[in-house]
């Protein structure tokens, strides 16, 4: 397992600087352009991810309440993002987002389910915003916002299917695969920030 940590970091590091998280998919427009957003840059993909890992080793309440406050809060960035009210430092925050994110699904971080809500419900912002901001002037808001809430619910049961697959897989190289994702995530991380700084 140990092995895999380097060339799987590497991997993600390379395509968190390649990634191009915030530009158009085409000329699609409303739910389909909604539904690429998230999809369209590494960033998002890795938090959204993550979020369904951490949400999985929580457990509990946890497990759906940590998601559904990411997708409450990335609503309400999307809306301010629509109205143009601007939000300082989006670009960094998605970037810390992943890195956090990352170091919390890799170092087992356990908060109670409201700090876990209130953690990832910031980070949230930050995405919703970007996503919203980046709305095509053509597209109704109301599509194109159920399109990347889609993606975005999408993502977190995959994070959190994984998690549940991972926590199967016995306690001691379960923890050890939670360790190398939630390092790969986060080193991809600190690759996105230092794109933006």
């Amino acid at each position: 397992m140990s092995r895999l940590v380097l060339p799987i970091a590497a991997l993600l590091t390379v395509a968190a600087t390649a990634a191009e998280a915030h530009t158009g998919v085409g000329t699609v427009n409303g739910l389909a352009y909604g539904f690429a957003h998230p999809l369209g840059g590494v960033d998002h993909v890795l938090v959204m991810v993550a979020v369904g890992l951490f949400a999985a080793h929580l457990g509990g309440r946890a497990l759906w309440l940590a998601p559904l406050a990411f997708v409450s809060m990335m609503v309400v960035g999307g809306a301010f993002g629509m109205a143009g009210v601007g939000l300082p430092f989006v670009e960094i925050g998605i970037g810390l987002s992943v890195v956090i994110l990352g170091l919390a699904v890799a170092s087992g971080l356990h908060l109670p389910t409201a700090g876990a809500m209130a953690l990832v419900g910031f980070f949230a912002m930050f995405h919703g915003h970007a996503h919203g901001a980046e709305m095509p002037e053509t597209a109704s808001g109301l599509a194109y916002a159920a399109g990347f809430v889609l993606a975005t619910a999408s993502l977190h049961v995959l994070g959190i299917g994984l998690g549940l697959a991972i926590g199967r897989m016995g306690e001691a190289f379960g923890q050890r695969a939670l360790q190398v994702t939630g390092s790969a995530i986060a080193l991809a991380g600190i690759a996105v920030l230092a794109g933006h700084l």
